[in-house]
């Protein structure tokens, strides 16, 4: 399998970016490209659920030009450059690390025991001490309350209580969901910024629970 052409992309956006390129790309900083990093990410969303692998080959193509880009920028740091090298290097690194039923001789009976050994192996890596730690707070409220909820069950933390009804199956979740965001709306609730106010308010019970177990 030949990889000519993501050398070819590095070359592309190495003289986009370099003096006599484009001035709009040698402009850019990482916090100015991480709105493109969102439209895209939404994009490639819309396109694998339309089923048009015409669009997932176009939009994935987009997202990884912004990893180049931001591998790009990064060659520029005075005191701590890096480049899509050493991106590769270290995604590929992490990927052995973290399969070691792949890559060493670890056994498992499931895909359960995979994402247990994965969760396991980053905790230690990283040196990470509460169940929530590395869960980016920045992330809609949705996300960052289903992985709040998530760590939490793995870690045998208290998780919020389930409402009376609780829903049978995903179709009746959605229209649940949809029903309290018709709710908020009616109410004049926002409804992200209320999720997130009790998402972080769980986060602080999850540090409490860890207290309470030392």
């Amino acid at each position: 399998m030949a990889y000519e052409n993501l050398i070819r992309l590095a070359e592309v956006m190495n003289q986009l970016r370099s003096p006599g390129g484009c001035p709009w790309d040698a402009e850019q900083t990482h916090e100015s490209l991480l709105k493109y990093l969102l439209e895209e990410s939404y994009e490639f969303i819309e396109s694998v659920e339309s089923e048009n692998r015409i669009d997932m080959r176009e939009e994935l193509g987009d997202l990884l030009l912004q990893v180049y880009f931001h591998a790009r920028i990064a060659q520029e740091h005075k005191s701590q450059p890096f480049n899509i090298d050493d991106v590769a290097k270290s995604v590929a690194d992490k990927l052995i690390s973290r399969h070691p039923h792949v890559f060493s001789d670890t056994t498992v009976a499931s895909s359960g025991d995979v994402l247990e050994n994965w969760e396991r192996i980053k905790r230690e890596e990283k040196g990470r001490t509460s169940a929530h730690d590395g869960v980016p707070t920045g992330q809609p409220a949705l996300p960052l309350a289903a992985k709040l909820i998530y760590r939490a069950q793995k870690n045998h933390l208290e998780m919020p209580e389930l409402p009376a009804e609780t829903p049978v199956d995903e179709q009746m979740l959605g229209e649940q969901l949809l029903s309290l965001v018709s709710w908020a709306v009616t109410h004049d609730v926002d409804p992200e910024v209320a999720l997130r106010k009790a998402a972080l308010q769980y986060r602080a019970q999850m540090s409490e629970q860890e207290a309470q177990r030392k």
